[in-house]
């Protein structure tokens, strides 16, 4: 679960990690009142759930209340990838002589924290280790084992941070892992922490992910009023709208709708559509023996996704039974109505019955199945995603 800048800020007051005083606003009025409050030059920070904003136009600097409020206009206008601006956080403009990195995320390999750090901040992380892989310090640690101080000086010191102000950085470094211990956090960064011309260390940006799956143990965050909210960033309509039904969906950017029979096949079916060439529009998963319902539900996410211009299914009858995959396909139809093709395959439990269902339908309605290519088990999974990748692209030209 990712935290917006203004709540990762939050959690970093808390843990003595200095930040900026600041002012969070939900409309162009706000942020005038709140530069009157600082009266100095401001910078004004539009709050999103994702990286490059300030590439997008959605960080932006005033040096008077009615230039904060005209770009304060401007900035709630703004979309930055998919994502509304309706809130911005106005802080100090502070006058900055360097740049440096911290960071804390889970080396998955070799189950252990790593704090990373480096000093060029300001700038992508992974831009800096493809390209100067010598100006990344790593430092891994046991889930179970503190920071020593003299380890935290030693990064502080071999990414450039003064001498005077060693003690501060370091100090920095350690209470930024026992927030990310604290929180379950996933990822935790500092980016950049800034070097002031007046001789201080700043947070000026804070990017917190979270672990869902924890926040029920953190009741303090609502007090912070942070809400829970989907894994990254916000949901879309339709990912709100499978949460209702109770379907695992998530949307992506290609334009072959998956309608899987699980997890397993949602997975390796993407990866299929990857390597014939396609995208897919979605991960999808049915869970374990889904009612008839469940599966026109399915089908519906997809049909009135926009972006998809073919569906590819597969069903592998194990716990869940394929006369029940094809009631529900055929509630769909007989409900809702296909627009675009679709091509999809049935095997294991009950497919001979799955496929007499579809057959019978077939017959008494032709024009139903006109975009409807349906197999048995007679055709491999890999030219099911195949045929789907070429009906993408036909549909496409």
């Amino acid at each position: 679960m990712r935290l917006y800048e203004f709540e990762g800020k939050q959690l970093f007051k808390k843990f003595k990690i200095p930040v900026m005083e600041s002012r969070l606003a939900s409309n162009p009025d706000d942020v005038y009142n709140a530069f009157s409050e600082f009266n100095i030059p401001v910078v004004l920070k539009s709050q999103v759930l994702t990286g490059g904003r300030g590439k997008a136009g959605g960080i932006q600097f005033a040096e008077g209340a009615n230039e904060a409020r005209t770009k304060a206009t401007e900035l709630f206008k703004l979309t930055i990838k998919d994502f509304p601006v309706e809130k911005v956080l106005i802080e100090p403009k502070i006058e900055i002589k360097q740049e440096y990195y911290i960071g804390i995320t889970i080396d998955r390999a070799k189950y252990k924290l790593v704090v990373i750090a480096s000093g060029e901040g300001g700038v992508d992380i992974e831009e800096t280790a493809e390209k100067s892989p010598d100006k990344i310090v790593k430092f891994p640690i046991s889930i179970n084992e503190d920071l020593y101080t003299f380890d935290a000086l030693l990064i502080a010191k071999k990414i450039g941070i003064p001498q005077e102000l060693i003690k501060q950085g370091a100090s920095i470094i350690q209470n930024l892992l026992k927030m990310f211990k604290a929180y379950d956090a996933k990822l935790a960064e500092i980016n950049p922490l800034v070097l002031t011309s007046d001789g201080k260390l700043i947070a000026a940006d804070a990017r917190v992910s979270l672990d869902d799956d924890a926040t029920f143990r953190h009741k303090d965050l609502a007090e912070l009023n942070v809400e829970h909210r989907h894994e990254e960033g916000e949901m879309t309509e339709r990912e709100k709208q499978a949460t209702e039904w109770g379907i695992p969906y998530l949307d992506l950017d290609g334009n072959i709708g998956m309608f899987p029979g699980g997890a397993g096949f949602g997975i390796m079916g993407n990866d299929f559509i990857h390597h014939f060439g396609g995208k897919p529009a979605n991960f999808m998963d049915s869970g374990g023996g889904p009612s008839p319902e469940r599966i026109a539900n399915m089908l519906v996410l997809l049909e009135e996704n926009p972006n998809v211009k073919v569906i590819c299914g597969a069903r592998f009858g194990g716990i869940s039974r394929c006369d029940d995959f094809a009631k529900g396909v055929l509630m769909f139809l007989n409900n809702h109505g296909l627009t675009k093709p679709m091509v999809f395959r049935m095997t294991g439990n009950m497919w001979q019955e799955g496929v007499r269902l579809f057959e019978e339908a077939k017959a008494a309605d032709p024009d139903m199945f006109k975009q409807i290519e349906f197999h048995g088990i007679e055709t491999p999974i890999e030219e099911i995603t195949k045929r789907a990748v070429e009906i993408a692209q036909e549909v496409g030209t």
